[in-house]
């Protein structure tokens, strides 16, 4: 039987007149793994800092069981600004003693990418103080991970983490032995490490066996018996469950509360998106041309991110951008955008880029625009206009629109000095898609938003009829918004990936393992078998193979370009699939020659 680690018995938090929580009973056991989720605001932060002991409740008791050791990441870590990076993770353990650690090994190379810290100045005995906000969370992260606890409290752990680290962080999690409760707006992270969920929803708590598909389907069931939801609201869920039902693998879950029930559900339901019918309506509004980069070279600064780059974002195009943190993702849409808004005038460093004379470009950028604090929500939102077009004969209201990004009527008069972080980024979105855009650049749109807002933005884009490029390291917003999925993995390269996030984290795993000299290796020897000449000509093949791999992924984008052309020609989208497929075919044979090759090398 499971030792009880956690009790919360009756606990009640009021913030002025407001109730936080109301009377609530949890408990905590060893084995569990808890999934937070609710509103911003409705008192996920406050219920897991009460489960820890860091805020005491207005009423009722916390009690923890004799000798409980706990780990808690806040979003404010107490890391000492003048300590080094090696002070605050290793502490005093000699080098020997932690690179023999497998777990230490791991963890940093898990969130750091390496065991030299290749995205710090000096590695390990970098100085805490200068670094920004996400270095600092990822330090206080590896620190907490690296001990040992019975009990592990997350308050956002996957801010500031990029698709990978996310990834190794779930798998981190499923291999300890330790509890967890942890808060999160990521829902694949949900997915793959929770088995109970807890809904923190206007001051009590609702809990859920399973993790993430599970419990949207337990909630739509339940609220399907109760009937007590708004009709918008029950209707959003439903539709999240039809995709969570019908997407991949990794997206269907079994639940445990009625299979049957949650079927019948999203009977009637259909696809999210009428991609056919969305395309044809993106051609009205775009035309032929909306971006055409040719030869395109791209730079921060000194820095070359991307080179000889020839590609187009056609009419319609919904394009999930990921790779690795600085190889150049923010970069390219900033190019892209400096083009459209100076009609083409301003060119990246080499190459050119075409922009459409129809383009209406609106970019959500990772920086939140600063408004005038005594402006209100709606007010915000009406300088840009009143009512928006959202295609197919949908109208919206400045109030409505407000209301379905989570402004009530009365939050709709509320200066924008008073919101919150995640407030303001909701409004800014608003006054984007207010402008009517038919090209839409989001860079991580997720930020501080929570899972019902997220719901709320994916239903908008689901009819929205335009081109779009999203860049979020939320796995499932990706997957749910857009329909191909493209990578910069470091090379200064462009690459496509038929089989999306998956296929990207495998030929990160594969580029990372090729790079590292396994500990029986020694670094300066030969491998056995492969003479110096023999590593030259190998060089000289790779060369070789990475230019037709690039030749192979320009002749799959403009396929891809074709086949939307072509999409109601069913005979000709036959052929060009066809085509596609020996494509696919062939750059799949090349990357197994190409790892073959770099071991030689």
């Amino acid at each position: 039987m499971a030792v009880n680690l956690v009790n919360v018995e009756n606990v009640s938090k009021v913030y002025g007149t407001r109730a936080l929580l109301d009377g609530v009973s949890l408990g905590v056991s060893e084995g569990d793994r808890i999934g937070v989720v609710g509103r911003n605001g409705d008192g996920k932060t406050t219920l897991i800092r009460m489960l820890a002991r860091l805020e005491e409740a207005d009423t009722g008791r916390v009690t923890h069981s004799g000798g409980l050791s706990l780990g808690v990441l806040t979003q404010h870590d107490s890391l000492d600004p003048k300590a080094t990076v090696r002070h605050e993770v290793i502490g005093v353990m000699a080098d020997h003693e932690w690179a023999g650690s497998a777990k230490i090994r791991d963890v940093l190379t898990g969130l750091f990418g390496g065991l030299d810290l290749p995205g710090f100045e000096n590695g390990l005995d970098t100085v805490i103080g200068p670094l920004s906000g996400g270095e600092r969370r990822r330090i206080a992260l590896a620190k907490l991970l690296i001990e040992d606890q019975d009990l592990i409290v997350l308050d956002e752990p996957t801010n500031h983490l990029d698709v990978e680290g996310i990834a190794w962080l779930a798998q981190h999690l499923q291999n300890r032995r330790s509890a967890l409760v942890c808060v999160t707006h990521d829902r694949w992270f949900l997915d793959q490490v929770c088995t109970r969920m807890w809904d923190v929803q206007r001051g009590t708590v609702h809990e859920y066996e399973g993790g993430y598909s599970d419990y949207v389907f337990a909630r739509a069931e339940r609220e399907r018996i109760a009937a007590t939801e708004e009709v918008k609201r029950q209707n959003l869920m439903r539709k999240e469950l039809a995709w969570l039902r019908r997407g991949a693998p990794a997206r269907t879950s079994k639940p445990r509360y009625r299979i049957e029930a949650a079927n019948e559900l999203i009977a009637d339901v259909p696809p999210p998106r009428d991609t056919s019918e969305l395309m044809k309506f993106a051609n009205a509004r775009l035309g032929r041309t909306v971006f055409d980069l040719e030869d395109v070279t791209v730079t921060a600064g000194p820095k070359e991110l991307l080179r000889h780059l020839t590609w187009q974002l056609g009419p319609g195009d919904r394009i999930g951008l990921v790779g690795v943190n600085g190889a150049g993702k923010t970069s390219l849409l900033r190019a892209l955008a400096d083009a459209a808004r100076t009609g083409g005038e301003e060119q990246p460093a080499a190459g050119r880029i075409t922009v459409g004379k129809t383009v209406r470009l609106a970019y959500l950028s990772q920086d939140v625009t600063e408004l005038p604090g005594t402006l209100r929500v709606l007010e915000a939102v009406q300088q840009i206009r009143d009512r928006v077009d959202l295609g197919k004969g949908r109208e919206m209201t400045a109030g409505q629109l407000c209301e379905q990004f989570g402004f009530s009527k009365e939050k709709q008069w509320t200066p924008v000095a008073d919101l919150s972080g995640g407030e303001r980024r909701r409004l800014q979105l608003l006054r984007l898609l207010m402008d009517e855009p038919n090209v839409l650049f989001l860079d991580e749109p997720t930020n501080d938003l929570d899972i019902e807002t997220l719901t709320q933005l994916e239903d908008l884009l689901d009819g929205w009829p335009g081109s779009m490029v999203v860049i979020s390291h939320d796995r499932f917003f990706i997957e749910r918004t857009t329909d191909r999925t493209l990578a910069l993995l470091g090379d200064k390269t462009l690459r496509m990936l038929p089989r999306g996030i998956d296929e990207y984290l495998e030929r990160r795993r594969r580029a990372v393992e090729a790079s590292v000299p396994t500990p029986a290796a020694a670094p300066a020897k030969e491998r056995p078998g492969v003479s110096a000449a023999d590593a030259r000509a190998a060089k000289k093949e790779l060369q070789k193979v990475e230019r037709q791999l690039d030749k192979v992924s320009e002749k799959e984008a403009k396929l891809h370009a074709r086949i939307a052309d072509d999409a109601t020609d069913f005979e000709k989208v036959a052929k060009l699939d066809a085509e596609l497929r020996e494509l696919v075919a062939e750059r799949e044979e090349l990357e197994m020659r190409w790892l073959e090759l770099a071991e030689d090398a």
